[in-house]
């Protein structure tokens, strides 16, 4: 089954907006742990997304962060992606809480693709236990699954930020 792709338009993120990003990005992001933490007392503990993640990955070389408005002008999501010559990265892909399903990640994600026809491989990573961003990635925009980073094989560019004993997928997608 072909979901509808929702139109919408990526406009960059003004600093003044900032703030009510990360907030609508950490709670989405909250919202999809939750969906699959199996004890939700221990949920509140930690930030899915610190703030310090956030802020790094948006003040990285080249960076670029957006926010994705519908047509009738709702914010319903935004991406933080970086780009360098040929290669690109999405750090981060969310849809707001309470209008996920509706196509609109794959409407920002082909957005963003459509932006940058220069990139000839994107990458991207996710939990192992968040089953809908592994099928959106997989199924929906085309990324293939290329390693599984976890305490006996930890990924070398963020040893220190993340406990990969459970563990994390590294997507790739490759344009041309």
């Amino acid at each position: 089954m072909t979901k509808k792709i929702v139109s919408i338009q990526l406009v960059r993120l003004s600093e003044e907006r900032t703030v009510a990003f990360k907030e609508e990005m950490q709670e989405a992001f909250q919202h999809g742990f939750e969906a699959y933490n199996k004890e939700p007392e221990e949920t509140n503990q930690w930030q899915v997304l610190p703030d310090e993640d956030f802020y790094q990955s948006l003040n990285a070389e080249g960076a670029e962060a957006y926010e994705a408005v519908s047509e009738d002008g709702q914010r319903v999501g935004g991406a933080i992606i970086t780009t360098n010559d040929n290669m690109g990265e999405l750090a981060f892909l969310y849809v707001k809480v309470g209008v996920q399903s509706k196509g609109i990640g794959q409407s920002i994600w082909r957005s963003i693709e459509a932006m940058h026809p220069e990139i000839e491989v994107w990458e991207t990573c996710t939990p192992y236990f968040d089953r809908r961003n592994i099928h959106f990635y997989i199924n929906r925009c085309g990324f293939h699954a290329v390693e599984f980073f976890n305490e006996h094989h930890p990924d070398p560019n963020m040893p220190e930020q993340f406990d990969q004993e459970d563990g994390l997928f590294k997507f790739e997608k490759r344009m041309k």
